[in-house]
This record gives C-alpha cells, structure tokens and sequence, in this order.
C-alpha cells in the first residue's frame, strides 16, 4: 500500500474503533454519536453511487436514483477508476456475500 498522507495515531485509534463494531446494529449506535446524520447519509450515498457506476449506470440514472450531485458521482467515479482501491475492495466483498 502506497504511504497514506491521513495516516495518523487518531485516526488508527477510529479505524480500530470501526473493526470492533460486530452487527448492524452496533454500526448504528457507534456512527450516530460519532458523525451527524448529514455526514452519515454523504457516505452512504457515495457507497450507492459507486455501486451503481460499479453497475455501469449512468450519470443521470445515479443522479436519478440517489440524489447525488454529478459532482459527487464524479468524486466517486475518479476514486473507483483511479483511487487507492478501498471503494473497489469493499463492493467485491459486498458482491460475495
């Protein structure tokens, strides 16, 4: 893995903090003291959205069926095409299951 520039003793200690939740449920309770439900629907909307592109589907179906900003649907479509691979490894492991 290529050095990562947000690589930080807090932000390990969060990633931790994220593999130790076990359930949805936890999920929940966990990102809902940490994050406003602004930030947690952003990221969320940015997971279907690649998933969608992922799917081939377009800008205007995305925009369309997710709410998201072409903007947005662009941030993402440059990460899955030219990113560190994270969006990539999470939806093939999504797709297993």
């Amino acid at each position: 893995m290529a050095e990562n520039k947000l690589k930080n003793p807090e932000l390990d200690l969060f990633f931790e903090a994220v593999l130790k939740l076990q359930t949805i449920e936890e999920c929940y309770s966990f990102f809902e003291d940490v994050a406003t439900i602004n930030e947690l629907k952003a990221l969320a909307q940015r997971i279907q959205v690649a998933k969608l592109l992922k799917e081939k589907k377009v800008y205007t179906e995305i925009a369309e069926d997710t709410g998201a900003s072409t903007a947005t649907i662009s941030r993402v479509n440059k990460c899955l095409n030219y990113g560190t691979g994270g969006y990539n490894l999470i939806l093939e492991r999504l797709e297993k299951n």
